[in-house]
């Protein structure tokens, strides 16, 4: 994962589901944080997440996660 750097991005705490992961959000698993990289549609609404260091998440449709996501201020 990249070290953080100040950019004017806005940094908020949000509760993902399948539905609206997206890339670069980042998720604290195990007490690490990983970064989305990748994400692979499965069936019934599940995905798949890859993160930068190579491991990879299944979520369920009702799987619910809080996860940080970059929001950038212009």
């Amino acid at each position: 994962m990249k070290p953080w750097t100040p950019t004017g991005a806005v940094v908020a705490p949000i509760e993902i589901t399948s539905i609206n992961v997206q890339r670069g959000d980042v998720i604290q698993i195990g007490g690490q944080p990983c970064r989305v990289a990748d994400l692979l549609q499965l069936p019934l609404g599940a995905k798949r997440l890859l993160f930068e260091t190579g491991e990879q998440l299944t979520m369920h449709p009702r799987t619910r996660l809080v996860a940080l996501r970059v929001q950038k201020r212009w």
